[in-house]
């Protein structure tokens, strides 16, 4: 099946512009390794020329276009963004899978949570209108104090390649439900999709410099942006590596970020539970998307008395996998991302193998597949709390196996990471489920199920895995500034000194 790629440029200032450099980067489809098309690389100039629209964008009508404009204003906007996601849905499923890898039902369902996002900001942004002079109780009835909520300013916001259009837009919609003005920069892995929402944002006439989007390199778009004087915010979800150095440059300015970054997420299995139940979500948490969350829950560790039979169970689950094109009828299964990324989670699980863990199925190439970056799902067993598989996160559908005995022994092996982003937990005993949800440290936890995500609810991680929420109203606050105006109403002096007219 042949797609056609459009040929886009960057957005900037509400219109189409080639980088100044006139720098391109190869769009290579990971099922068949071959160069579909090219996406502009924007560098530190583009990113100048992106800042100043999005001053621009704030400050236009003194302000009234955009950041001081009602809530119900940008509503508008972001619900016809939604009705243009809908209305091309199928194309824009078929460019993200063609894009990183993912299988094309999966692409699809993501289509239908980035118009539910818009959607879900649309009615926060209306109810912020309600909000706004929120009164503060006072001890003293001279003095009345109200809140407000003002948008940020601009922001930076680097997305990654696994949700290409999703994650960008658990960004975007809360920030221009707040008012702020954004450059969008998402990974050069897999950016298709996000200029189609270029597209999508002039076809509403959404105002100009109000959403900027700069595909490109990190150190050439993302680093510059990252550190640019005039952007008063960064949210980046990526790796904990590129995440510490965002946070280094945003520091100089004392910038505020919010990073969303790995993870090594675990799924405890008690010995309650039926097995089949258990296995699929098991896999499901590994397996989904390819293996490449954030918050996959990659490190199993399952009761002892059951161990054996579960396994054996879990592995008939992963052999039923179907690996194949993404865009084949069917599959559940895709390549990873990249060349690089192929070579990276090969090695992770030669390097298991060398250091005694037995790989108890996958780990290799699909034999019906020569092409692409496929690689099959993986379970690993005979584990230390040292090996590398054990401590680092793979991003791949790579699975590592631990037994437990004990309660106490289940959550000193969940919480063994320096990581905390998701933890599931799989049992019948909803008291016990209850406990052990409390004493996992992670930001979110799963009972008897593993990485059901909706924008309603807050998501983001403790540890190396970042801080701050996106998503639900935690996400909106995430791109406001919070205003006390305190106002005097005695009419009484103030009577601290002395008055000049009773001398």
């Amino acid at each position: 099946m042949a797609v056609q790629i459009p040929s886009r440029q960057l957005l900037i200032d509400g219109e189409w512009r080639e980088p100044l450099l006139k720098k391109r980067v190869p769009v290579i489809n990971p099922a068949t390794e071959q160069i579909i098309g090219d996406i502009p690389a924007a560098t530190a100039e583009d990113v100048d020329l992106a800042v100043a629209a999005a001053r621009r964008a704030l400050s236009r009508n003194k302000g009234k276009d955009w950041a001081l404009a009602s809530g119900a204003v940008r509503a508008k906007y972001l619900r016809a963004i939604a009705a243009k996601i809908t209305e091309r849905k199928s194309e824009l499923a078929t460019l993200e899978a063609i894009d990183c890898g993912k299988p094309l039902d999966e692409a699809a369902w993501d289509m239908d949570d980035v118009a539910g996002c818009f959607e879900y900001y649309a009615d926060l942004a209306e109810g912020l209108d309600a909000k706004q002079k929120a009164p503060v109780s006072l001890p003293m009835d001279t003095f009345k104090s109200y809140v407000l909520k003002e948008p940020i300013g601009v922001v930076g916001l680097i997305t990654p390649w696994n949700y290409p259009l999703l994650m960008a837009v658990w960004k975007v919609a809360p920030a221009l439900a707040a008012g702020c003005a954004a450059i969008l920069k998402p990974s050069e892995l897999a950016s298709l999709t996000c200029l189609e929402l270029a597209e999508i944002c002039r076809d509403v006439g959404l105002p100009p410099g109000v959403l900027n989007i700069l595909t490109g390199l990190g150190p050439e778009a993302g680093a510059p942006l990252a550190s640019h004087p005039n952007v008063d915010k960064i949210a980046f979800t990526g790796s904990t590596a590129t995440g510490s150095k965002v946070m280094a440059a945003a520091a100089q300015m004392v910038k505020p970020v919010s990073l969303e970054l790995g993870g090594k997420s675990p799924i405890v299995v008690f010995e309650d539970v039926d097995l089949d139940k258990a296995a699929e979500w098991t896999a499901f948490g590994c397996f989904w998307t390819n293996g490449q969350i954030c918050s996959a829950t990659s490190r199993l560790i399952v009761h002892e008395s059951i161990a054996k039979e579960f396994l054996d169970r879990l592995v008939k689950w992963t052999e039923k996998i179907k690996i194949s094109d993404p865009l084949e009828e069917g599959c559940r299964l895709g390549p990873v991302v990249s060349g690089g990324q192929y070579e990276k989670v090969l090695n992770f699980i030669s390097t298991a193998k060398s250091e005694g863990a037995t790989i108890l199925c996958g780990g290799v190439r699909p034999e019906h597949l020569k092409k692409g970056f496929f690689v099959e799902p993986t379970i690993i067993t005979d584990v230390t709390t040292s090996m590398q598989i054990w401590r680092e996160e793979v991003f791949g559908p790579v699975l590592c196996v631990k037994t437990f005995g004990t309660e106490e022994e289940a959550l000193d092996l969940a919480n063994d990471t320096h990581y905390g982003l998701g933890a599931a937990v799989i049992s019948n005993d909803l008291e016990r489920c209850d406990r052990v949800s409390k004493a996992l440290q992670a930001g979110i936890v799963w009972i008897n199920c593993s990485q059901p995500c909706f924008c309603q609810a807050p998501w983001g991680g403790n540890k190396r895995s970042g801080f701050g929420r996106e998503l639900g109203e935690w996400g909106l606050e995430n791109y406001m500034s919070v205003k006390q105006v305190t106002q005097y109403v005695s009419d009484e002096s103030w009577g601290w000194y002395r008055s000049p007219s009773k001398l």
